[in-house]
């Protein structure tokens, strides 16, 4: 297999910029272990991959955006503790979709039955499935309809139930598999019932004050 080199350089500054999508198919097509090699030499960046091989390079989050994202994550993970039944993944985590993309959600959660159902090798790189659960939360430089896509792929791909949560609008969209989108204005909580049995987010720590 060969091994994807390349100096490790100051990543360009695109904070407060959307996503850049590099298109390297059909000149360059990166292996799985090659973009999983691009990913851990640009640790700065989130980087995920697209069904038709495109790069899709993002910035880190901004301050206020990292602060909810922690949030979610904590609520999320502290429940899952006491339920037993699965794993929270930050957004750090990456997912192989059944499609071929390579998606990192914001928030995840997986039945410990499908990840006991994978390797130790497959564990320590890109997890080859679709999280049960997922979470995206807009940034002010996301656009609205690209993170509605991810969610319909989400579906599309396997998961349960999907919450995308735009905190600007104080708005949440909520994906289930088979039904229309839900929207949901302003709510102070909001339950994950019954793909999530008991768990509840608490919005009032996302909400803008």
């Amino acid at each position: 297999m060969e091994t994807l080199t390349q100096e490790k350089i100051a990543p360009p500054d695109l904070s407060g910029h959307p996503p850049l999508i590099v298109r390297l198919e059909p000149v360059l097509r990166l292996t799985e272990d090659q973009f999983f090699e691009l990913c851990q030499i640009n640790r700065d960046l989130r980087i995920e991959r697209n069904a038709q091989g495109g790069v899709i390079i993002m910035p880190p989050a901004g301050g206020n955006t990292s602060k909810r994202n922690a949030e979610i994550t904590i609520q999320l993970g502290l429940w899952a503790k006491q339920d037993g039944q699965g794993m929270t993944f930050d957004s750090s985590g990456g997912f192989r979709l059944p499609n071929g993309s390579i998606r990192s959600p914001d928030a995840a959660w997986v039945r410990h039955s499908r990840l006991n159902a994978l390797s130790p090798e497959q564990r320590e790189k890109f997890l080859p499935l679709c999280p049960d659960f997922v979470i995206e939360l807009r940034s002010p430089t996301d656009s609205l309809s690209v993170l509605q896509e991810k969610m319909r792929e989400y579906l599309d791909n396997g998961a349960q139930l999907g919450w995308l949560i735009d905190p600007a609008q104080r708005r949440i969209h909520v994906y289930r598999p088979q039904a229309s989108v839900q929207t949901l204005d302003n709510p102070e909580t909001i339950a994950g019932d019954p793909v999530l049995a008991g768990f509840a987010l608490d919005l009032r720590e996302i909400w803008p004050n």
